[in-house]
């Protein structure tokens, strides 16, 4: 099974736990992290994590995502083709870089991308021609276990 984890979700670890839905969110972001490092989930890496990781000004989260790309067994990389569908998904309502992170998804061929962005999920739930099921972390976790 492939996964990509968009920024939000790489660094939803690193949040403060202070509300219930952000604990878990993190708990199932180090469960599927965990996942993949034991080989039963493929993490896809793509340019576009790479750069907005790496423009990170804090250090000890630019540090730890960089990490966590260094286990993905997959990395896509910007093209003419992904770069139309970010195109046609921004046109359909996406914010750029999320359009960009979806498309490098598709490209991909992930079976999940997971966000803990709230507008995102509704924005992309909402899009017929989006390839790869987009999904939270906890309900990424509660899809592995089935």
């Amino acid at each position: 099974m492939k996964v990509y984890l968009d920024t939000c979700s790489l660094q939803r670890p690193l949040d403060s736990r202070n509300q219930i839905r952000i604990l878990l969110e993190a708990e199932s972001v180090l469960a599927i992290l965990a996942l993949a490092e034991s080989g039963e989930v493929d993490l896809v890496s793509s340019d576009a994590l790479l750069f907005e990781v790496t423009r990170n000004p804090n250090v000890v989260r630019q540090e730890y995502a960089l990490q966590v790309l260094a286990i993905a067994r997959s990395f896509v990389g910007l093209t003419a083709q992904v770069e139309e569908r970010a195109r046609e998904l921004n046109g359909m309502g996406l914010m750029p870089l999320d359009a960009l992170h979806l498309a490098l998804a598709e490209e991909a061929q992930a079976d999940y991308f997971c966000t803990c962005d709230d507008r995102l999920l509704r924005a992309a739930r909402e899009l017929l021609t989006v390839r790869t099921r987009v999904v939270s972390p906890i309900e990424l976790i509660q899809e592995i276990e089935k």
